[in-house]
């Protein structure tokens, strides 16, 4: 047996047949044999589950097992079945001590019923779920594939459509509201204004990915293609929302005190010149800076403007462990696998989070690639770090999808993971995993088990249903198991 060294660690080198220079494969095998102690996940898996198809698949009295076939320290469980047909992301809700699962359906607008008074019933929109029993209230209706969802420092919860023309709203208690409909999605009017208001203030774009930090400055993402605007347009942009005021702290009594009201929006441009603005097809990585747009139309001021397009910008999330200054922020890149577009994950710091100078030579971000999708790995849609490791889950947004677990970077050259490993694969060849988040302690993890044939399911209240799943058995590298 070899034994190889890599910054001072010994590398054991497997019994198989490997090529010498292939030190590549090697690197795999020891993420596999050192799951335990650098993903505290015991045995990855080695392919993904084989896709179950046809119509009778999801059934009434199947175990969660049979939908997800998991690594072999992990437990998967129903939090519920009756979750609306399209969920998609999720938030824990109140964030410091949760008691729900508060979650998008990625659904389009429509008229599912008449209420008792004869008005139009909604689509669900958004959607509350007990963690001590499943149990789903239906908190608004009537948005137009709602898919970003993130709570506040100021208690309230941010919800936002993925549609060219998707809007942003904030929901002030997500536990209290109930059944409150968006009567016009133009002018923003609900059935209880005080409880849900549209933030006409942040962009107009399609809304999947964001990050929402405690000053009140909103990062997100366009989920568009290069293209998908016309000839020769740019993808989807990265933008940011800074509030006139800061938020001062504290939970708000009502929605005319959030800091989201009033502020500027700026698009991202990275520059291919150290000290003046070049920017283009092929700036991607490197400096960067904010440029101002209308929140209205910022889609095309961002394009028009020259802010740097991205191959479908989907969720994003903020690294827990990122010391500053500023914020280090990490979207996917979803690209589209059947045209040799794998798709990658980016991460971001921008060290002065309340400042966007309209000059964007100011650059206060640096851009850098952190994951690039492979032939197993790729279409990258929902992200999550683990609380306390830095580990990023990530789910792909295809039929039979995988969910991997990749490690941050470590003292190396490079400024990407340190390496990835498959944990969750679906068995469902009619469905994707999207939604990811974890409890606070980071040993449980939820997922939605998004738009599987319900051909089998009854449905509830006049819509189809999805399943959310509950994942334990996880640990902190070298600690103990959640329950």
């Amino acid at each position: 047996m070899r034994r190889l060294w890599v910054t001072g660690i010994a590398l054991l080198a497997s019994a198989a047949p490997l090529q010498a220079e292939d030190f590549g494969a090697l690197v795999e095998l020891q993420l596999a044999a050192r799951s335990a102690a650098l993903f505290g996940i015991d045995g990855p898996l080695a392919a993904s589950a084989a896709p179950v198809t046809g119509r009778t698949f999801r059934r009434p009295d199947q175990p969660a097992a049979a939908q997800a076939l998991a690594a072999r320290s992990l437990t998967v469980d129903y939090l519920t079945r009756d979750a609306a047909d399209r969920s998609d992301q999720m938030v824990l809700y109140p964030p410091e001590a949760p008691t729900h699962l508060v979650g998008c359906v990625e659904s389009a607008r429509s008229e599912i019923g008449r209420n008792a008074d004869g008005s139009p019933l909604f689509n669900p929109s958004v959607q509350r779920i007990a963690l001590a029993d499943g149990k789903v209230e239906t908190v608004l209706r009537g948005l137009n594939a709602c898919d970003m969802v993130r709570a506040t420092a100021w208690g309230t919860l941010l919800v936002g459509e993925e549609r060219d023309d998707g809007g942003a709203y904030e929901i002030l208690d997500p536990l209290a509201a109930t059944d409150i409909a968006v009567l016009d999605r133009e002018t923003g009017a609900t059935s209880a204004p005080e409880a849900v208001a549209k933030r006409t203030a942040l962009p107009t774009i399609a809304w999947e990915g964001a990050a929402v930090l405690p000053s009140g400055v909103v990062m997100a993402g366009d989920e568009s293609r290069p293209g998908e605007i016309g000839v020769d347009r740019d993808g989807g942009t990265i933008f940011k929302f800074v509030p006139s005021a800061p938020h001062p702290g504290g939970r708000i009594a009502a929605l005319a005190r959030s800091p989201l009201v009033d502020g500027r929006t700026y698009a991202l441009q990275v520059s291919c010149y150290p000290d003046r603005i070049e920017f283009g097809q092929g700036c991607e990585v490197g400096n960067a800076g904010w440029i101002g747009v209308d929140p209205a139309t910022a889609r095309l001021d961002a394009d028009g403007l020259g802010a740097t397009g991205y191959y479908r910008p989907e969720d994003m999330d903020i690294d827990p462990r990122f010391e500053g200054p500023g914020v280090r922020f990490c979207w996917v890149n979803t690209g589209r696998p059947a045209s040799g577009q794998l798709g990658e994950i980016m991460c971001a710091v921008d060290r002065s989070p309340m400042l966007a100078a309209e000059d964007a030579a100011a650059f206060t971000v640096l851009v850098e690639r952190f994951v690039i999708g492979d032939e197993d790995f790729n279409a990258f849609d929902n992200l999550a770090f683990q609380p306390a490791t830095g580990i990023l889950y990530v789910s792909e947004d295809r039929p039979n999808g995988d969910v991997f677990a990749c490690l941050p970077d470590g003292a190396d050259r490079d400024a990407m993971s340190d390496g990835c490993i498959k944990v969750l694969s679906l068995a469902d060849a009619s469905a994707e995993p999207t939604g990811l988040v974890f409890a606070p302690d980071g040993l449980t993890l939820y997922l939605a088990v998004q738009h599987s044939d319900d051909s089998e399911m009854p449905e509830r209240a006049g819509f189809a249903t999805d399943d959310v799943l509950k994942v334990t058995g996880l640990r902190l590298p070298g600690g103990e198991a959640g329950q």
